[in-house]
């Protein structure tokens, strides 16, 4: 899977397929007709209601690639630098918490040689010693 790039009409097409869910079904729960739900498969990206929908028919949490991608590509937090007295109403989401899928995404980065070590620390951010206690503890 590639989180860099994310075309969520393909998954969700993809999703459709080992599923088995026939269109009539899709079409009621969508609510929209059969040419609407070929053009979302096209898609690049579609609505959050849309995707939720999407997400409660097939089961499956859309959402989550579009945070795997926030985990891996988006650049430091600065709420250091900003005033501790602000605060929000928003939740909360710890940005370091990475799922088995990143860890194994990112060890296979390694293993096949496609990025080094160091190259993973720079482009996603991983702290180093996070790093090598993946590589020592989950490594085959």
């Amino acid at each position: 899977m590639n989180f860099k790039d994310i075309h969520i009409g393909s998954l969700i097409s993809q999703k459709v397929t080992e599923s088995g869910i026939e269109i009539s079904r899709i079409c009621n729960f969508i609510k929209s007709t059969e040419q609407e739900i070929t053009q979302m498969y096209e898609a690049k990206s579609l609505d959050c209601e849309i995707l939720l929908r999407w997400s409660k028919l097939l089961e499956y949490d859309f959402f989550r690639i579009y945070s795997q991608h926030l985990i891996l590509y988006s650049p430091l937090s600065k709420s250091d630098n900003i005033n501790k007295s602000t605060s929000s109403k928003l939740p909360k989401f710890r940005k370091n918490i990475y799922t088995k899928d990143i860890i194994n995404f990112i060890l296979e980065l390694i293993e096949s040689k496609e990025k080094t070590t160091q190259q993973i620390i720079n482009e996603y951010n991983i702290p180093k010693t996070t790093l090598y206690i993946w590589i020592k503890k989950y490594r085959n």
